[in-house]
């Protein structure tokens, strides 16, 4: 059983490191509340999506070809590039776009996108990651503050609703320590270093650090400058 695979088996447990950002279940049901009528989801890869969306929503999954097809196997609707949709103007009721604005060359033209093929008074729902490991490399290109994220939107002509911290500051530390002990443990295993002996050390401190940092979230306020990421959404005036 190699690391990936192991990892996956306890994805729902303090001793994965990526514990504490929580299932598909809270963007999923994130998107159920403010997506309506016809949805496009860029990005969709395995279109996960689509199964969270509210009765009387249709569906249209769109990716790109290099990431989407090699990376994710996706099945979309269409292959194409986010930032030159292949579709008509005000086609679409909602716009979804989740962890993707950080894979795109060019993101304020895949903005720009998304605003033309949404209706009046649609909404663009998105989310994208703030304090993150690099992932999909090479197709991994920016991060942005709240403050560039709302600069970025609103320059496509969007109006912005409201902005959401993915995960507090508490967990989000935690979630970096676990991320960053996790990488050393795949790093020793790939170079087959002799500290490998320290695995059970590192396989401890994932859980111990996990739970230490969801209660401290339950007892402490959160700081606002510090989140794993942000989820957005905004409507076309």
């Amino acid at each position: 059983m190699n690391l990936r695979s192991l990892a996956s088996k306890v994805r729902r447990t303090p001793l994965h490191p990526q514990w504490l950002l929580g299932g598909e279940a809270i963007a999923g049901e994130w998107v159920r509340d403010h997506a309506r009528g016809r949805v496009l989801d860029v990005g969709c890869a395995s279109r996960w999506i689509e199964r969270w969306l509210a009765p009387g929503c249709s569906y249209v999954g769109l990716d790109y070809p290099t990431t989407g097809r090699d990376l994710y196997r996706a099945r979309p609707e269409v292959f194409a590039d986010a930032s030159a949709l292949p579709l008509q103007d005000a086609t679409f009721d909602t716009v979804v776009l989740l962890e993707v604005l950080e894979h795109l060359r060019r993101p304020r033209e895949a903005l720009c996108e998304a605003a033309r093929v949404v209706r009046p008074q649609g909404k663009v729902l998105l989310s994208l990651p703030f304090l993150y490991p690099v992932h999909d490399a090479p197709h991994d290109y920016q991060r942005l503050t709240v403050h560039g994220l709302i600069r970025d939107v609103e320059a496509a002509g969007l109006k912005v609703e409201r902005v959401t911290p993915a995960l507090g500051s508490l967990e989000t530390a935690g979630l970096m320590a676990c991320l960053a002990l996790g990488g050393a443990a795949a790093s020793l295993i790939e170079r087959r270093d002799l500290r490998l002996v320290l695995l059970p050390v590192l396989a401890l401190a994932i859980p111990l650090v996990n739970s230490t940092a969801w209660i401290a979230a339950r007892l402490l306020p959160s700081w606002d400058a510090m989140t794993a990421g942000y989820r957005l959404s905004a409507t076309r005036p």
